[in-house]
């Protein structure tokens, strides 16, 4: 048996608004229609939906383990994502875990663990 991939469906309480943010933060959308939006960076990707249950979207979290963190961390801060989109930005941290990370949450409150292995 063998198993090419997972992907998460992300929910979106605004859908378009969603999609900007995503392509805002450098993801490419390859294809999409009303309700479904595949979103990919590189060889990651996930599936936007335009669905949104507040509890499901305020307790969904995605880890994205990338290399260099402080630079994507700038880039971000660079792009000002948080103010053009109402969203949040956490500093950069040293876990206990081994991991520098920040935290950055999309418009309908998912949360994204963005981090880097020390």
């Amino acid at each position: 048996m063998k198993m090419q991939e997972i992907k998460a469906f992300i929910p979106a309480r605004d859908f378009e608004l969603s999609r900007r943010f995503y392509l805002d933060l450098g993801f490419e959308i390859p294809w999409q229609d009303e309700q479904l939006a595949y979103v990919r960076y590189q060889h990651c990707s996930f599936l936007l939906q335009n669905f949104y249950v507040e509890a499901h979207a305020r307790n969904c979290v995605m880890h994205c383990l990338v290399e260099g963190v402080d630079e994507w961390h700038a880039i971000v801060s660079q792009k000002q994502l948080a103010k053009t989109y109402g969203v949040q930005l956490s500093d950069l941290e040293n876990q206990p875990w081994g991991m520098r990370e920040f935290t950055l949450t999309d418009p309908s409150g998912v949360l994204w663990r963005i981090a880097q292995n020390q």
